[in-house]
């Protein structure tokens, strides 16, 4: 039975969504990474939300792993390179709670505007400092969003209720979405120079990391007030520090810190200055809605194969995976044929899509391609490292996409380039094509010859020159062998030209077998290939 290891607290919902879908799971909270080790070994799959921390050490114990579910946005709790590299599918829930983190910017910038809890402070303390604070109005001001993507959307939406003015810097961002959204979309010098306000809300990457350096900051206003609820580690602390100190920023509210649970840092103290312990997804509602969201997308993933909001693998709707399930075989079958007789490696993949699979979602089939290419030179490769395995091995690769097939509905093409070795002076590519009929995947063409076969358990590969009692002498040295042959398929280029035979057969043959086939007059190549 399919299995779940429960490693942080979900809602008793969600382990009832895991039930009903029939996956048996176990809740284990607060495991020391030793128990962890310990007992992964055993779960198809692994919910997390930030405690529990699946490194690169529980990830290599994690032999029956498929899927990481993490019930929230970031996973920097997760190792990611390691769980790509073994093959498991790492996913969050960035949607549910993008309304909860959204809300928390807005309230932090009139925490900040206001300088709310200083006044809340002094006022029950019996001071009534009324005073002492004189704020600032949002309405009509402009808001500089950093990334906006789903959480910072949903901050343009409210600030624009607030008539705030809002200009957004997301390399991702088009100007379409940021017309529909009411934005407008500049770049980070514009932004920094403009803003009265700053909100964050991009993940923490090596481009974002310091993405408000010291330098940055003093790129802006005087007077700004700047928000980040989205991760620790995007703005220079000591920096913001000395420029609350100095005045330049007016307000500051962080909900995230580089270093936390942050018992101390630079910023404590500082004037203007507001702090929340991360409480950006924390709500009754967005607590709920990850956890049933999560549970949801794991079950989907390990009942169906659909992938939903991974990180490290396209997506599959649960309606798209019954539409692709067949293209997807066809595509890692035609890559295991192009990988196992390009024995020497090779240093191009090129994979051609024509007809109407040109128009379906390609990223999960052009994945399970790569998977079978790949698979016979390096072992354990699935559609989640497959893309990482190839782009680290410095292979060449691309993808062309062809709206008309000449002859088939749809056809895969995968042409592999092989490097020059010592029996040949010159590169050259192998190229497999093949269709999907009545729902099941089919050979049509091999190094550009057409030639309809099945894709047989075992199939012996014969490339020779097309000279008469060559099927005959094949034929018999097989039955000699004891070989029995369930299909024989046959491609030429022209009488007497290269031709192809992809023959099916029972049993693994001796490889004397082989050694005698490829010894025949004529037979340019023969190998036993595994599907």
């Amino acid at each position: 039975m399919t299995k779940v290891l429960i490693a942080d607290n979900l809602s008793p919902a969600a382990v009832e969504i895991f039930k009903n879908r029939g996956i048996e799971t176990e809740t284990r909270v607060g495991l020391s990474k030793e128990e962890l080790i310990e007992i992964i070994p055993e779960f198809d799959g692994l919910a997390v939300r930030s405690a529990c921390k699946p490194d690169a050490d529980v990830i290599e114990a994690a032999t029956n792993l498929k899927v990481i579910g993490r019930a929230g946005i970031g996973v920097d709790n997760i190792d990611i390179k390691a769980a790509t590299a073994k093959g498991i599918v790492v996913m969050n829930t960035p949607f549910g709670n993008a309304v909860t983190t959204a809300e928390h910017a807005i309230a932090m910038m009139f925490a900040a505007a206001r300088q709310i809890p200083a006044a809340d402070a002094g006022t029950q303390a019996g001071n009534w400092p009324k005073k002492s604070f004189v704020g600032t109005e949002l309405s009509y001001k402009t808001l500089g969003l950093i990334g906006c993507g789903n959480i910072g959307a949903r901050v343009a939406e409210r600030a624009k209720g607030l008539t705030m003015k809002v200009v957004a810097y997301d390399p991702f961002l088009t100007e379409e979405r940021a017309v529909e959204l009411g934005v407008e979309k500049v770049d980070l010098d514009t932004l920094l120079a403009r803003a009265d306000m700053i909100t964050l809300h991009t993940p923490l990457t090596d481009q974002t990391r310091n993405i408000l350096s010291k330098e940055a900051l003093s790129k802006t206003k005087k007077g700004l007030i700047l928000v980040n609820c989205a991760r620790g580690g995007l703005v220079d602390e000591a920096a913001v520090r000395e420029l609350l100190d100095s005045g330049h920023i007016g307000a500051a509210a962080f909900d995230v810190f580089v270093d936390e649970p942050a018992k101390d840092n630079v910023l404590f103290g500082a004037p203007n200055f507001v702090a929340t312990p991360h409480l950006g997804a924390a709500t009754v509602e967005a607590q709920e809605n990850v956890a049933l969201q999560v549970a949801e997308q794991m079950s989907d993933f390990l009942l169906t194969g659909a992938v939903t909001n991974a990180l490290n693998m396209p997506s599959v709707t649960a309606d798209e995976a019954p539409r692709l399930k067949p293209y997807i075989d066809l595509a890692e079958k035609l890559g295991q044929f192009a990988g196992q007789i390009s024995d020497h490696g090779f240093e191009e993949v090129i994979i051609e899509y024509e007809g109407e699979v040109s128009e379906i979602n390609r990223k999960p089939v052009t994945a399970a391609a790569l998977a079978g290419v790949l698979r016979a030179s390096r072992g354990d490769v699935n559609m989640v490292s497959a893309p990482a395995v190839l782009h680290d091995s410095g292979v060449k690769f691309s993808e062309t996409v062809t709206e008309d097939s000449p002859v088939y509905d749809s056809l895969i093409r995968i042409k592999v380039r092989v490097p020059k070795t010592a029996n040949s002076d010159e590169t050259g590519w192998r190229s497999i094509a093949g269709t999907v009929s009545a729902g099941r995947p089919r050979v049509v063409e091999v190094k550009d010859m057409p030639l309809e076969g099945d894709f047989s358990p075992v199939v012996l590969y014969v490339n020779n020159i097309d000279k008469p009692g060559f099927i005959g002498s094949l034929g018999a040295m097989l039955g000699e062998a004891n070989v029995n042959i369930a299909t024989f398929h046959l491609g030429r280029q022209s009488v007497g030209g290269e031709a192809i035979a992809l023959i099916g057969i029972d049993a693994e043959p001796d490889p004397e077998v082989t050694q005698k086939i490829d010894a025949l007059p004529h037979v340019r190549y023969a190998k036993v290939l595994h599907f």
